[in-house]
């Protein structure tokens, strides 16, 4: 019998706590700390004011809405979470579940079964439906952060950090020329998330200079007193003509090339761009770029052409993946690696109507692309409001999914002989530091060197 969803978006809270144990119970293979962190993911979570950041003043290391909001509400609606920033992430151990060490991503929602609050001994916690089910950990405000640029913009505006220290995220252009119903993507809200700080009077540079985002990265590479940085990601919107007088590839490819000029080899450079011509991805590379990802969003040919209407109409669908392919000649296949956001395929009045019929569309493309030696990774979609799915979908798809999907991910790597990708940190429940979806929890555990220096160097944070 094929699988439906129970999970409507007012299903009552009580049965929150039961819906988790049985997908725990039934897919005792998905680590429980994937389980509890999905649901995070896809539905978010409440805070008590009390368990707020002190934004840029603080101890904590605030929420930057670095590209997206991530969110389920928007700012005016955020209340005291609008002015006092939430964390960026937060860590939970222990609890009810025994959970080992899991890094999550910040998604607010008020009216989650998920609140972030202290308990009776002051300390932070999770609580679902009430009960605390886990121990709740906050980020420490980096030293780098503290220092401002010689113009007096932070180090958070212009290149903030996240997953646990671990990636540099540079949006160097913070809006995407797919513009309007009829080219941006569905469930994609970069330039709500533009026009709403701007509103807001926040500071949210639209291009960011080459210069200044140099001079942040050395106030970090002088300040990261762990070595926790080890990569950076150059990303923005889609450029469709020129960005001043530069197409997409010299565009973000500029920054690359002065980025590696300057700190030759500090990190790891990646790139998030269209699926671009073979020639343009080549000055990627020259320009000292190590990781592509060429996100090719949703595999259904139907869902990408509604889903994602400029790039179909710019690039289409076909043509999108035969570029992925073709970039395998430039960085080789192991490191392309494109993203998809995982839960869209459920989206009405579009989207698949089971699990099943979901779950076995995307194995699909996996297999697609991993039988070609390429591994794909998601991010786990949050239905930010002010998006066409958003609206039509506040509940985002349901959790089975996105359990079903951790194990049809992991068995495909298996299946193609793949291991985890580089440039995520370390795989395995209890070492993963990569936030927005859990597939590098789920994966086997990496028994290296690298990897558990890895481990060690991020495993601190601020018990509160």
């Amino acid at each position: 019998m094929p699988t439906t969803s129970t999970e409507g978006p007012q299903a009552p809270q009580e049965g929150r706590t039961a819906l988790v144990e049985d997908l725990m119970e039934r897919f005792p293979h998905i680590p429980r700390e994937a389980v509890i962190k999905e649901d995070l993911l896809r539905g978010g979570m409440a805070f008590d004011d009390s368990a707020l950041s002190g934004n840029e003043d603080g101890d904590v290391k605030p929420k930057s809405y670095f590209i997206f909001s991530f969110d389920h509400r928007t700012l005016p609606e955020l209340g005291e979470a609008a002015l006092r920033r939430p964390p960026e992430e937060i860590v939970l151990t222990g609890g009810a579940y025994d959970l080992r060490r899991t890094v999550v991503s910040v998604r607010v929602n008020p009216d989650s079964p998920y609140r972030v609050r202290a308990g009776e001994d002051g300390a932070l916690g999770l609580y679902l439906d009430g009960q605390r089910i886990a121990d709740v950990g906050l980020p420490p405000m980096p030293d780098y952060y503290r220092h401002t640029l010689a113009n007096g913009k932070s180090v958070m505006e212009v290149a903030p950090t996240i997953q646990w220290g671990y990636l540099i995220y540079l949006t160097v252009f913070r809006v995407c020329q797919y513009f309007g119903a009829k080219e941006e993507c569905q469930y994609c809200d970069i330039n709500h998330n533009w026009r709403q700080h701007k509103a807001a009077g926040r500071p949210y540079t639209g291009v960011k200079p080459a210069e200044e985002v140099l001079e942040a990265l050395q106030i970090i590479s002088d300040h990261d007193s762990l070595g926790a940085s080890r990569a950076y990601t150059l990303t923005g919107g889609s450029i469709t003509s020129q960005v001043q007088g530069r197409d997409e590839a010299d565009f973000y490819g500029h920054y690359a090339k002065a980025i590696e000029d300057r700190f030759p080899g500090r990190w790891t450079g990646k790139v998030v761009a269209q699926a671009l011509p073979k020639a343009d991805v080549q000055r990627f590379a020259d320009y000292g770029i190590k990781i592509y990802h060429p996100n090719f969003e949703v595999w259904d040919k139907r869902l990408f052409e509604l889903h994602c209407p400029g790039k179909e109409r710019y690039v289409g669908r076909e043509e999108w993946h035969r570029r992925i392919l073709d970039s395998r000649d430039v960085f080789g296949a192991r490191n392309v690696i494109p993203n998809f956001v995982a839960g869209i395929e459920m989206a009405e009045p579009f989207g698949f109507k089971t699990v099943d019929e979901a779950i076995a569309s995307t194995t699909e493309g996996l297999d697609f692309f991993m039988g070609n030696g390429i591994t794909p990774r998601f991010t786990t979609w949050c239905p930010e409001p002010t998006t066409p799915l958003g609206k039509t979908n506040p509940a985002g798809a349901p959790l089975e999914y996105h359990i079903r999907l951790l194990e049809a991910y992991r068995d495909a790597m298996a299946r193609h002989g793949l291991s985890s990708p580089p440039g995520y940190g370390p795989p395995g429940a209890g070492n993963a530091v990569f936030s927005v979806s859990s597939f590098m929890d789920t994966l086997p555990e990496d028994a290296t060197i690298e990897a558990n220096a890895e481990t060690a160097e991020s495993a601190q944070g601020v018990r509160a």
